[in-house]
């Protein structure tokens, strides 16, 4: 990497272009390893915290960011991507609402309806998100 006069932050902008660098799980990266590419240093833990809500931010503007433990964080590379990154959210936000129905001893359907949830698709499920090219949301 080269040396830059000014530092860099970990912006939505500058997270985009790195992940549109990295397109498909075969070019992922880790948490440390994107944050210190849009750094241009050794990314800290601090760092790895701004990289996850600025990735939460793109998603939430519909940019289709993937990540799961195995792939690291890509930009998709085709539906099957994006979908096999949603399917891994779900699981996780199951787990999490799972843990909250145990604790305030409620049944999991009466919680999703508390929440006005749809109770989650089957494990095997897919998710049809569309993909948009980036820039033409």
């Amino acid at each position: 990497m080269q040396p830059t006069l000014f530092p860099r932050e970990i912006t939505p902008e500058a997270v985009l272009e790195a992940l549109l660098r990295r397109v498909g799980p075969a070019n992922g990266a880790s948490a440390k390893q994107l944050a210190s590419e849009v750094l241009g240093t050794v990314a800290e833990a601090a760092d790895e915290r701004r990289l996850r809500q600025v990735i939460e931010q793109l998603r939430n503007e519909g940019h289709p960011v993937c990540a799961t433990p195995e792939e690291g964080y890509h930009h998709a590379a085709d539906a099957a991507d994006l979908s096999r990154t949603c399917h891994y959210l779900m699981r996780r936000a199951t787990t999490t609402v799972r843990q909250v129905a145990a604790m305030q001893r409620v049944a999991m359907p009466d919680l999703y309806g508390q929440l006005g949830l749809m109770p989650p698709a089957d494990e095997g499920a897919t998710y049809e998100t569309p993909i948009h090219a980036s820039g033409s949301e």
